[in-house]
């Protein structure tokens, strides 16, 4: 049994939680076929695909102003690979997803429009496997495969894409505030204004987006009980007054996770396996077929992790190394080295590789590098040729000051995965720190790449800063624009954008880039501005105005509709 760290949990912070729920009502009745109809909507005349992916877009930047969303890009690659294996098993293996991991110990997982789908720290901790980590997200994958969301918009008629507007001024309000818990509660204010006007999914919903994740968990190659198993340690952990470290959301405790829902999806599973035994070893593709398991290729990161599911690296399991990685980025690192190291003295079945993993990486998040060393020897030693674990030695050797032994483990890191970002950062941060002009100049040349179609901060910000010290300050003051605009700052970047252009040494290609992206964000800083919604970055703009209420609120901070 695993020992939880005991932390003060973090206020549910996550706006659109509420209304876009993965796990927020009981299974009706059962079913013993799996076909599920196509359930089309004409909700696209009210919010268009392009206009649902911007809604989205422009609400994980603004999480990422808040702080919430843990930008790591192994994290990022992980939980983007398995969404797309999902994915590609789906109906709908052609639309647009983008995965990401909430900084929020609260068990939750919610889908945004445009296909965002949010995972929750706290949910990632509790699983027990890659499977029912996979059938939390097939779950959120079959509300948008199901067409929940523009369903949930088009029965609130014309103001359902006004809410999803007003809740990103809401998050946006709340990241300039810098009060506190006051984020936290204009984000509840918007949850229970989105509860007011029913923008929530349905039971009904709820039941089609199990059976459409069991199907897409199956076809993924996942074990397909692995969502009944999480269901049933759900309603254990959420039972009214089982107390212990988590917060539980609102809307977990009025519609918990039932025995009917429960009972459909193992009754779900059980059909599945027994078609799975029937089918044919070596079924030939139709095209149809064959477009589905080809089209997400382009959308993954690194297409060549798009291996089987549950699979290993150098013979050293992947999926609890990440889970204790998102553990300590989430959380507190100083504590979480204590936690780690009373464990392994107290509980000798807790000695795993994974948690010799984690505890490697809050004492280089502390500053104990040199610690750190001491612990990732072994696990070298046992897993040579395991890169994740190199990784987190380089990482380690750099911050105990053995910058040359770093700097090989880097480079040949790279040199075995010249693509990948983990790698590229890191290395790319140890030669920029202390390093020569032509190191920073190695270091931009083998980040500039990877910035296309790019959407993670840090990416940008190292490329500026590893440009800036090779001395290319234009490159390095458009990377800076970018990373602000992608962690929810436009008025930033369109700041930085502008003083760029009064530089009297821009050749034409440079001037033209610059002209470009102030052309880009012209749009949404005006939209703002019309909103009048403040922000850190927009002092200008006129404070929002929030009221108490005590009635359909709860007594928190609601968001007024009039002040929009």
């Amino acid at each position: 049994m695993r020992m939880a760290p005991r932390t003060a949990p973090r206020p549910l912070v996550t706006a659109l939680a509420c209304a876009l729920m993965a796990f927020g009502a009981g299974a009706g009745a059962q079913d013993t076929s799996v076909r599920l109809p196509d359930l089309g909507s004409s909700a696209n005349a009210l919010v268009s695909p392009q206009e649902a992916q911007d809604y989205g877009a422009a609400m994980l930047r603004q999480m990422r102003a808040l702080d919430m969303v843990v930008d790591d890009a192994m994290l990022d690659d992980y939980i983007n690979d398995l969404g797309y294996r999902l994915v590609a098993a789906s109906d709908k293996p052609k639309d647009h997803f983008s995965f990401f991991i909430v900084k929020e110990d609260v068990i939750n997982a919610f889908a945004a429009p445009g296909g965002y789908i949010a995972v929750n720290s706290g949910l990632i901790d509790i699983t027990n496997s890659e499977s029912e980590l996979a059938g939390v997200i097939a779950h959120e994958i079959g509300h948008i495969t199901q067409n929940h969301l523009q369903r949930a918009f088009e029965a609130s008629k014309k103001d359902a894409p006004l809410m999803a507007l007003v809740l990103l001024g809401a998050i946006a309000a709340g990241a300039g505030a810098h009060a506190g818990d006051a984020a936290s509660a204009v984000l509840m204010g918007g949850q229970g204004l989105m509860l007011q006007r029913q923008i929530n999914f349905t039971r009904k919903d709820e039941v089609e987006a199990d059976r459409a994740g069991i199907l897409t968990l199956s076809n993924a190659g996942y074990d397909p009980n692995a969502m009944a198993s999480f269901f049933e340690r759900m309603q254990d952990t959420l039972r009214a007054g089982s107390g212990g470290d988590r917060d539980v959301p609102e809307l977990l405790q009025t519609h918990p996770v039932t025995l009917s829902r429960i009972s459909d999806a193992k009754s779900r599973a059980g059909t599945l396996a027994a078609q799975q035994k029937q089918r044919p070893t070596a079924p030939t593709l139709v095209k149809s077929q064959w477009e589905k398991s080809t089209a997400p290729i382009p959308y993954v990161k690194d297409p060549t992790q798009l291996a089987p599911a549950a699979g290993k690296k150098d013979g050293l399991e992947t999926y609890p190394l990440m889970r204790e990685r998102v553990r300590v980025l989430a959380g507190d690192a100083l504590q979480l080295s204590t936690y780690y190291a009373s464990n392994f003295s107290s509980h000798p079945e807790f000695d795993t590789p994974a948690n010799r993993y984690g505890y490697a990486l809050a004492l280089i998040r502390s500053g104990r590098g040199a610690k750190a060393v001491e612990q990732l020897q072994p696990l070298l030693k046992n897993f040579p040729a395991n890169q994740i674990v190199q990784l987190a030695m380089a990482d380690a050797r750099l911050q105990a000051g053995q910058r040359g032994e770093a700097l090989a483990l880097y480079a040949e890191l790279n040199r075995q995965s010249p693509r990948n970002r983990a790698i590229a950062l890191g290395y790319a941060r140890a030669l920029t720190d202390n390093g020569s002009n032509a190191d920073a100049t190695q270091a931009a040349d083998m980040l500039r790449p990877m910035l296309d179609n790019a959407d993670e901060p840090e990416l940008y910000r190292s490329y500026a800063r590893a440009s800036e010290k090779a001395g290319d300050t234009v490159r390095a003051g458009e990377a800076y624009a970018d990373a602000s605009y992608l962690s929810g700052r436009p008025f930033d970047a369109m700041e930085q954008l502008k003083r760029l252009l009064q530089r009297q040494d821009l050749d034409y290609y440079a001037r033209a880039r610059i002209q470009a992206r102030i052309a880009d964000l012209t749009p949404l800083v005006m939209e703002l501005r019309k909103r009048k919604v403040q922000t850190e970055d927009n002092p200008e703009g006129r404070a929002q105005q929030w009221q108490r209420q005590d009635g359909s609120c709860g007594g928190r901070l609601c968001f007024s509709a009039s002040d929009r």
